[in-house]
């Protein structure tokens, strides 16, 4: 789950990390209100959208004065912001941001997340703030520190800390704070069950005062049933409807830009479903994994979800029978393609436990669906139908 720049900063005050003072505008009448628990002269002014690349898509503003920060505001709230991670679409800035302005002297890049592959805590450490850190890591490598830690209860040891912030190159009181941003971002990721901290940047004052510019915050999804004060600061306008549809079923579904919708049971299949229509020409419109052990009415919702797609041309139902019953499947699909008149090419591919019963159901059905051997014979006859 993501959240918002400045309920990641709330955390990360809570936790006893360096970051500016600010308030949030959900209402431009608001603005005059609110800005005078402000104490600066000058305002930087910030979109709260979940995407990156705001600064150079017009959402992020140094302002100077009061009356300039009204003007910015309103032009800016509720315009479309198009990043590089947004999408052609690009995402309705709904809520703002507005901060005390920091004078830079040196910027830097501080992340925490969440090591699968060796079940530790990386930190990552750049002297390149600011910028992506993906172009950084392809074109000067050399510029980021990677520390791995293991995972105890009284949190990084000195050495590792000191191996995290040492290419900062900081001076003795910036170091102790350092260290402690260190400590708090450790403490967030193992007490909030955060999957990825990203301050970017991460500055040094013209005072010397160390302070975290911007902040971004991930949460893992399997782990916010015991996070309910995480839980609330999820923002659905942020979400596209599909997958907070989806989320209500317990449905794993992404929506993408293919015309070929899908619905299987495992991830790993869903992939090599997605991979199989890409070999053949063809673009998945979703991921869309119904689970194990799914009943009629979960399936039947994750149908009416690939129809809810206007760029579907066509359906791909992909079933491995094990828990997920192929009957229970296709009684689902019966009922909800009746329920919706579907008028796109349907083909289903089913093996394992009860596929002979699924398919003697969809025969009786009388809609008009294309029966697959195998995947790569499925996948062939959607690509070939919708042509």
């Amino acid at each position: 789950m993501n959240i918002h720049e400045h309920q990641a900063k709330d955390i990360l005050r809570e936790f006893g990390a360096p970051v500016s003072k600010g308030v949030v505008i959900e209402s431009l009448d608001k603005i005059s209100e609110k800005i005078l628990k402000l104490k600066s002269d000058k305002f930087v002014l910030k979109a709260q959208i979940h995407a990156g690349g705001r600064g150079k898509a017009g959402g992020v503003k140094l302002i100077e004065n009061i009356s300039d920060l009204k003007k910015e505001a309103t032009q800016m709230m509720g315009k479309t912001l198009v990043t590089h991670q947004t999408g052609p679409e690009g995402k309705v800035v709904k809520r703002l941001y507005i901060e005390e302005a920091s004078n830079i002297s040196k910027e830097f890049y501080l992340s925490c997340l969440v090591d699968r592959q060796t079940s530790k805590i990386a930190f990552i450490s750049s002297t390149e703030g600011g910028m992506d850190i993906e172009k950084v890591a392809s074109e000067a490598p050399e510029k980021i520190v990677t520390n791995k830690i293991e995972l105890k209860n009284q949190g990084p040891k000195d050495e590792e800390i000191e191996k995290i912030i040492s290419i900062f190159k900081l001076n003795n009181d910036q170091k102790k704070e350092a260290s402690k941003l260190v400590k708090s971002l450790y403490e967030i990721i193992t007490k909030k069950d955060a999957s990825l901290i990203e301050i970017n940047p991460l500055i040094i004052t013209d005072t010397g005062e160390l302070l975290c510019l911007d902040a971004k915050m991930n949460f893992d999804d399997n782990a916010i049933f015991r996070r309910p004060e995480i839980l609330k600061l999820r923002d659905f306008n942020e979400e596209d409807p599909a997958e907070i549809e989806a989320s209500k079923y317990d449905l794993a579904y992404i929506k993408l830009n293919g015309s070929i919708g899908c619905m299987v049971n495992g991830a790993g299949l869903a992939m090599a479903t997605m991979d199989i229509i890409k070999l053949y020409g063809k673009e998945p419109a979703n991921f869309l994994d119904v689970g194990g052990g799914a009943s009629k009415e979960k399936v039947a919702a994750a149908f009416k979800l690939i129809l809810s797609d206007k760029n579907v041309k066509g359906i791909l139902i992909n079933i491995f029978g094990g828990i997920m019953r192929c009957d229970v499947l296709a009684q689902g699909v019966v009922d909800a393609a009746n329920q919706l008149n579907l008028s796109v090419p349907l083909v289903v591919r089913l093996a394992g436990t009860n596929f002979k019963e699924g398919k003697d159901i969809l025969e009786k059905s009388n809609l008009k669906i294309l029966s697959a051997s195998d995947l790569n014979d499925a996948a062939k006859k959607i690509v070939e139908a919708i042509k």
